[in-house]
């Protein structure tokens, strides 16, 4: 089996690099060969490859920035998937698109359906539901794949930010009504490597799902969590959002329920504390 990989730099495609099982070949691909910002460009390339199936890794993702930048984040997050599955759809071939928590208002506790009506609250969001919709009415066989707080150890990301903040200062206040699952990035890689082929085998699997880590944590008590493996002596004060504000709202309930995806491809939660340690020893922080 072939699968064609957009976003190949980034932690899901790093991850995915590295997770890829026997019997599967990996293309993947970065700008130099389809760059978002020219959806033309990967639709051209699918056409051009006719892999067994797409898993699209790539994303626009600095969410506060896209308060400014709306048009290039839709380009990005919904134009280019569009053209993507829609080049899927008429060639028959599968496509795994990878969206976020934050096409909901997160209001409430509960965790998130697949099902439930999407609110998001700024640009970010809004571009990613605009993705998803692109990816639905294609009439490709899909999966759009909804996750939450990715982290590893590459690229930009909480657990990375909190290791660098702990080194320069003496303490930290952390928000602590933003409530979710980190994800770690080899994990999420995993589902989209077995989703892929499963949907290769079965298309009628077509559809929303979600997939994030477990337990559910706030920010602050991921960041004690962090602290306390990697042995860093950094109290952390609990704040709210409102006194910690940025240019995009973030949703405060970004719990996701992850059950239809259990249901359909056999995928469980990953506990985000093992992915966790394995991020820190990667980074030299702890060890085995």
């Amino acid at each position: 089996m072939r699968i064609l990989v957009l976003g190949r730099t980034g932690q899901l495609g790093t991850g995915i690099a590295r997770r890829v099982p026997r019997g599967v070949r990996l293309d993947m691909s970065g700008r130099d060969r389809a760059d978002l910002e020219a959806p033309e460009t990967c639709a051209a390339l699918i056409r051009e490859t006719v892999p067994d199936a797409v898993i699209n890794a790539a994303a626009y993702t600095a969410v506060d920035r896209a308060e400014e930048e709306e048009d290039r984040a839709t380009r990005v997050n919904a134009a280019a998937p569009g053209a993507m599955a829609a080049e899927c759809a008429v060639l028959g071939i599968p496509l795994v698109h990878i969206s976020t928590d934050y096409v909901f208002d997160g209001a409430g506790s509960e965790p998130w359906q697949p099902g439930d009506i999407p609110a998001p609250l700024g640009a970010y969001g809004r571009s990613k539901l605009t993705g998803e919709m692109a990816v639905r009415e294609s009439g490709a066989a899909h999966a759009i794949l909804r996750t939450s707080w990715v982290v590893s150890a590459h690229g930009s990301n909480f657990v990375r930010t909190m290791l660098r903040l702990a080194r320069e200062r003496d303490s930290l206040r952390v928000v602590a009504d933003q409530v979710g699952g980190p994800t770690p990035a080899n994990a999420l890689a995993d589902a989209c490597l077995r989703i892929a082929a499963s949907l290769r085998a079965e298309p009628g699997k077509t559809g929303t799902y979600h997939f994030s880590g477990a337990p559910e944590t706030s920010r602050a008590g991921f960041a004690r969590a962090i602290f306390d493996m990697a042995c860093i002596a950094c109290p952390v004060e609990d704040i709210p959002t409102a006194d910690y504000p940025t240019p995009a709202r973030r949703p405060l309930n970004s719990r996701l329920d992850c059950r239809a995806t259990r249901d359909a491809f056999g995928l469980e939660q990953p506990d985000w504390r093992d992915g966790l340690r394995d991020i820190l020893t990667e980074l030299g922080d702890i060890s085995r």
